[in-house]
């Protein structure tokens, strides 16, 4: 689920059209929720999801779950919401680096 972001104002705030959903959560970003707070709590949702997907796979292995639907789909949730990250990673780096070879 895509939503559309108003260009960052002069104070360097962000302002969302419509409240958007943080990868892999259910919490709403808050109007006026700076892009580092936004991007901290990114990490965060995505480091929590590798842990719960270690966790899973432990139990697996340690025979104290059986469910290995259910530790496919947390491992695939890590996966896709880390591969997220990195691409918004690159794609701030690509916008860096364009910068950074402006002439002033």
């Amino acid at each position: 689920m895509v939503e559309q972001y108003n260009a960052i104002g002069k104070s360097g705030v962000v302002g969302p059209q419509q409240n958007v959903l943080r990868p892999g959560g259910t919490d709403k970003v808050e109007p006026g929720q700076d892009f580092k707070s936004l991007l901290m709590k990114s990490i965060n949702e995505v480091n929590r999801l590798q842990t719960e997907a270690d966790e899973a796979t432990v139990n697996l292995a340690t025979g104290e779950s059986d469910n290995v639907a259910e530790v496919f789909t947390a491992v695939k949730k890590a996966e896709l919401a880390f591969q997220t990250l990195m691409q918004i990673r690159n794609k701030l780096m690509d916008a860096y680096d364009e910068i950074k070879q402006m002439r002033v």
